[in-house]
C-alpha cells in the first residue's frame, strides 16, 4: 500500500451531493487515508421522473443532485471519518469566506482544495445556435468565478501544506454541442497553469484533473453502448479511478508536478 502522507490532512471537497459523483468518492478515498474532510454541495433541482431512479440515467443523476449529502455522510460515517458538510453556494464570495470561516473553526486549517463543482445545461441549448446569457453567466458563475473564489481564498489562508486540484473535462478544447460548460473548464485549466506559476513560491501546487465520460449514475444503458466504442480502453471511466487520482497529486509524493492538466479519460479525447 502507497502511504500518501495525508493521515489528518484537511481536504476541502465542492460538488460532494451525489453518492456517486466523484466528489463522493474522492471524499471516501481521502478518508480512507485517514483525512479531514469537509464537503460542500448545493442542491440542484431539476425534473426527474422518481419511477426512474432505479438504474442510471439522467432521472438517477438529477435526483442525487437535487439531495443533501446525507447518504455521503452516513458513508462517511460508517468509515469512522472525521468530517463536515455545508450546503453554500461556491458562485457567491460571501458564501465562499463563509465557507472557508466554518472549515477554520473547526479544523484550524485548509490543506487540500478540490474544485468539483460544475454546472451547465442540461437541456440541449448549449450550443451557438442556441445558447442564451442566462446559460453562459450560470455556467462561468460556478465553474470559473467560483472555483477562482475558493482558490483564492485558499491561497490567503494557505498553511504548511497545499494543494490545489481543478477538476476539467478531458474534451474541453474541443466541445461540440456543449460550448459553455467546455469553455468554462478550458479557462479552468488555463487559470490552473497560471495560478501554479503564482503560487509556486509558497509551495502550493496547482494541478487539473480532466476525466473522460464517467459513470457517475448519469450515463445509462443505450448512451454506454454508443460511448464506450470511443474509450480506447474500452470501457467507462469510474469516480474511484478519477478519486485515486485527485488522491496522487494530493500526496507527498507529487510535490513537484505543479500547472498539469492530466486526462483520466481511457484515451478518449486524447
Amino acid at each position: 500500500m502507497v502511504n500518501y502522507g495525508l493521515k489528518n490532512r484537511v481536504a476541502l471537497i465542492t460538488g460532494a451531493n451525489n453518492p456517486q459523483g466523484i466528489g463522493a468518492t474522492t471524499a471516501y478515498a481521502f478518508a480512507r487515508e485517514g483525512a479531514k474532510v469537509a464537503l460542500v454541495y448545493k442542491k440542484v433541482l431539476r425534473y426527474y421522473d422518481e419511477t426512474k431512479t432505479d438504474k442510471n440515467g439522467t432521472d438517477r443523476y438529477y435526483q442525487a443532485n437535487a439531495g443533501n449529502a446525507n447518504v455521503v455522510g452516513s458513508r462517511l460515517k460508517e468509515m469512522n471519518a472525521d468530517y463536515m458538510i455545508i450546503e453554500s453556494d461556491i458562485s457567491n464570495e460571501d458564501t465562499v469566506k463563509e465557507i472557508y470561516s466554518a472549515v477554520l473553526e473547526r479544523y484550524g486549517r485548509i490543506d487540500i482544495l478540490v474544485n468539483n463543482a460544475a454546472d451547465g445545461d442540461m437541456d440541449g441549448i448549449d450550443t451557438i445556435e442556441k445558447i442564451t446569457q442566462k446559460v453562459i453567466d450560470d455556467t462561468f458563475a460556478v465553474n470559473v468565478r467560483g472555483s477562482m473564489m475558493m482558490t483564492r481564498q485558499f491561497i490567503n489562508h494557505r498553511g504548511d501544506y497545499g494543494r490545489i486540484i481543478n477538476l476539467s473535462t478531458d474534451a474541453s478544447q474541443v466541445f461540440a454541442g456543449q460550448i459553455t460548460y467546455g469553455a468554462s473548464k478550458a479557462t479552468l485549466e488555463a487559470l490552473t497553469r497560471s495560478i501554479a506559476l503564482e503560487v509556486a513560491k509558497y509551495g502550493i501546487t496547482v494541478n487539473c484533473v480532466a476525466p473522460g465520460p464517467t459513470q457517475t449514475g448519469w450515463i445509462d444503458d443505450d448512451l454506454e453502448k454508443a460511448v464506450v466504442p470511443i474509450i480506447p480502453m474500452g470501457e467507462l471511466i469510474q469516480p474511484q479511478d478519477v478519486a485515486e487520482t485527485i488522491l496522487f497529486l494530493a500526496s507527498e509524493q507529487a510535490r513537484m508536478i505543479t500547472g498539469q492538466v492530466i486526462k483520466v479519460s481511457g484515451g478518449h479525447a486524447l
